[in-house]
């Protein structure tokens, strides 16, 4: 299973930001996808996941804050992200490969880096 994830950077407190991760094989309307992050000097978080019928599931820090989409004829999962803060500065991996509901996966793509200044 291969992910691209993209659209990281780095903005300022209150603002906003949407990734994207695009899968490039299966077949994507029955997948399972979600998002987890990386900050330095610690282990991966989940973040959200959405399920292949658009069920979706957050971590208490970003509810409200973030939300989790899907574009099936995309083949694309979404992360729209705002109000961030500093402690959301993170490399953000997607995922997929459901094993538990919601934040056990079992493929991760490459991270995309999102920088938030206080």
């Amino acid at each position: 299973v291969q992910l691209q994830a993209s659209g990281g950077g780095l903005v300022q407190a209150g603002d906003s930001l949407r990734l994207s991760c695009k899968t490039l094989n299966g077949l994507f309307s029955e997948q399972n996808l979600a998002w987890a992050r990386q900050a330095p000097g610690k282990g991966r978080e989940f973040v959200a996941a959405i399920k292949w019928n658009s069920v979706t599931a957050y971590t208490d820090s970003v509810k409200g804050r973030f939300t989790v989409s899907r574009d099936n004829a995309e083949k694309t999962v979404y992360l729209q992200m705002n109000s961030l803060k500093p402690e959301d500065t993170a490399v953000y991996y997607c995922g997929t490969g459901l094993r538990r509901w919601p934040d056990d996966f079992d493929y991760w793509g490459q991270g995309t880096l999102v920088t938030v200044s206080s």
